[in-house]
């Protein structure tokens, strides 16, 4: 079974995670810290607990959820792992990070590991799989374990919401049918960790969230 950390970094309080084994290897799935004692929040835990990084994945590359992961990339000798669509984001994290009171620079130079739909993630004995859901943004991924039974969703569902389509690369329609149709389909009980905010559920959503009921 796998364990679970989860923060919450930046003005725009979003959910950074970290998923670990028994083998003590780790990723980091969105690391969104913005200040150096972020970051120094971040290394401690994985120094604490003597955890391996072995991978750093996004669910999606908006400035507020790549803002630490040069440090994360540069800290433990990693490339990003994402959807080939986030490298244009990655190319202006600087233009879009100075209009969001972010201090970063373009993060196009760091190495780069492409995942697709369906990709399989391993994490010492874990295995994540990769499920493509544009929409919210373009190269969006949505990362499902099975022990426990949790979704990573980043910003394409939150509790009784949906993520913005108004921002560049956003489309509403294609949102919906991924959320429908790859989303939706998993357990009623699978919790969903959402990129901002409170955890749910997925039976709690098809119930609860008036954008989908």
């Amino acid at each position: 079974m796998a364990n679970i950390k989860e923060f919450v970094f930046n003005h725009f309080e979003e959910n950074t995670y970290i998923v670990w084994d028994d083998s003590k290897q780790c990723i980091i799935i969105d690391p969104g810290m913005n200040s150096a004692a972020e970051n120094s929040k971040l290394a401690e835990f994985v120094s604490d607990n003597g955890l391996t990084v072995g991978k750093v994945l996004l669910t999606h590359a908006h400035i507020d959820h790549i803002a630490g992961l040069r440090f994360v990339c540069e800290t433990y000798n990693l490339p990003i792992t994402a959807h080939a669509d986030s490298m244009s984001f990655l190319k202006q994290a600087e233009s879009y990070g100075s209009m969001m009171g972010f201090g970063t620079q373009n993060m196009d130079d760091l190495a780069f590991e492409a995942i697709d739909d369906n990709a399989v993630i391993a994490v010492g004995t874990t295995e994540i799989k990769a499920l493509y859901v544009p929409g919210h943004a373009a190269g969006s991924m949505a990362y499902v374990l099975k022990d426990p039974n949790v979704v990573f969703t980043g910003d394409a569902l939150f509790r009784q919401s949906i993520g913005r389509t108004d921002l560049p690369t956003g489309d509403y329609d294609m949102l919906m049918k991924m959320l429908n149709t790859k989303i939706l389909t998993l357990d009623d009980d699978c919790e969903v960790l959402p990129g901002h905010g409170p955890n749910t559920t997925i039976g709690d959503e098809k119930n609860m969230n008036p954008f989908l009921i």
